[in-house]
């Protein structure tokens, strides 16, 4: 397996990285005492490479995403991008990066063109180039035909692709995308996904924040789960499903009085002790060799007279990551923001102004 990212041969190099933090630590104050979002957390991402940040909410990546845009100062440790610091450069920083958030930092009173010219000048591209991008980023974001509405008109997911339109204006050599996809249908997930392979094929580096393990699958070169603002594990994606069994071997048997000879047979099969819903009659084991594993339990579940009303095969979730790694699934916890609320970036931030 690979190094966790954040492990000392990472952090040791800072400048063969676009992205790389060092011992960032934040805590927020609240009512009910301090919160520690940030906990010593270490990050390191190649240039022209793919970091995707996975953990629970109020894990802590949407602070991490904060401190390295320069939106948020940490208490302490170090953080760079592209060798600019932070904290000494913020303003480098900001001319290099693209950044799209978990909320649209879009102006709802101009039309969708009109955002995305703003955002150009605001990069100071020039009118002319600013208008050039806005029109193969609408085209891009299949949002041609609303170019001209104002934005308080569009639907949630399409002000989400208008805000992921904004973070590209400029063509920054470094994007940062935080839950880019919520809220988003099927179909415009699949195209960011494959708006996003083609910008890393063309040389920038991305640290993408998500809950959802088949869009690092589907991007991600590396991937560093954060659980209390610090790193517990890291690799591809492959390795990390097999830190929590590889697959998993399901069963529903047709009453509650069979479900203790169906746990004893799914003991005998899999490779720790089975998980057991009660209510709904059904039972989990991780396995190794799926495929012997089902056919085995099945021919047990014969000769024991267990009825089964269904039996699946299926690799694991992002929960089953979650859930093994953390102690809780990726949706428990507090949200990123024990922090004070989520300040929607405005275009002139997100620009370096």
């Amino acid at each position: 397996m690979s190094p966790p990212v954040g492990t000392s041969p990472y952090r040791a190099d800072v400048t063969s990285n676009a992205i790389w933090a060092e011992g960032l630590v934040k805590t927020y104050g609240s009512r009910r005492g301090s919160v520690r979002a940030l906990d010593g957390l270490d990050l390191a991402v190649p240039e022209g490479s793919v970091l995707g940040l996975l953990g629970p909410n109020g894990a802590g990546k949407t602070t991490a995403v904060r401190v390295l845009t320069t939106l948020l100062r940490p208490d302490s440790g170090a953080a760079s991008v592209l060798g600019h610091d932070v904290l000494r450069e913020p303003g480098a920083v900001r001319r290099i990066i693209g950044l799209s958030g978990q909320y649209a930092a879009v102006d709802e009173h101009l039309t969708g063109n009109e955002n995305l010219v703003m955002v150009g000048r605001l990069y100071h591209l020039g009118r002319r180039r600013s208008t050039q991008r806005a029109t193969e980023l609408l085209a891009r974001f299949d949002l041609e035909d609303a170019a001209d509405r104002t934005v308080k008109t569009y639907s949630g997911g399409m002000r989400r692709r208008l805000d992921l339109a904004g973070a590209l204006v400029a063509q920054p050599r470094v994007l940062l995308l935080d839950e880019p996809t919520t809220g988003l249908d099927p179909r415009s997930r699949i195209g960011l996904w494959d708006v996003i392979a083609e910008l890393v094929r063309e040389g920038t580096t991305l640290l993408l924040t998500s809950q959802y393990l088949e869009e690092v699958d589907k991007l991600a070169d590396t991937v560093a789960v954060v659980d209390h603002g610090r790193i517990i594990a890291g690799g591809t994606s492959d390795e990390l499903k097999r830190q929590v069994g590889g697959e998993r071997l399901e069963l529903s048997v047709a009453s509650a009085a069979e479900l203790e000879a169906a746990r004893d047979l799914l003991a005998a099969v899999g490779d720790a002790e089975p998980s057991v819903d009660v209510a709904a009659r059904q039972l989990v084991v991780p396995v190794t060799d799926g495929s012997r594993a089902l056919v085995e339990a099945v021919r047990r579940a014969d000769a024991d007279g267990v009825t089964l009303q269904d039996v699946a095969l299926r690799r694991p979730t992002l929960d089953d990551v979650f859930l093994t790694l953390t102690g809780r699934g990726a949706e428990d916890g507090e949200a990123d923001a024990v922090a004070p609320p989520a300040q929607r970036e405005r275009p002139a931030a997100r620009a370096g102004r």
